[in-house]
């Protein structure tokens, strides 16, 4: 939901089959949040979002893991959302 609100993207188009850039960079995002931020399994987290195989969300984890360590916007970016989620309870 955070991640859905802050790149004003409906919770709808997250788990949707669509593969726009926008709307799956915004779902790799939330896929890796999930991932870091709770002990949810590969396959659960996949099928929260749209029934995706548990390796679409391992891609997913690995390629916003070499974006926070490489590049400084999307590690802004994932530490914004970070503490959004960590303040909001």
């Amino acid at each position: 939901r955070k991640v859905s609100e802050f790149f004003n993207i409906p919770v709808s188009d997250l788990v949707s089959k669509s593969r726009t850039k926008e709307i799956s960079y915004a779902r790799q995002m939330a896929m890796y949040l999930t991932r870091e931020l709770t002990n949810v399994s590969l396959p659960k987290i996949g099928e929260s979002f749209g029934k995706r195989d548990h390796t679409t969300v391992m891609h997913a984890c690995d390629k916003i893991k070499g974006l926070v360590a490489n590049d400084p916007e999307t590690k802004q970016l994932f530490n914004s959302l970070i503490s959004n989620i960590k303040n909001d309870g």
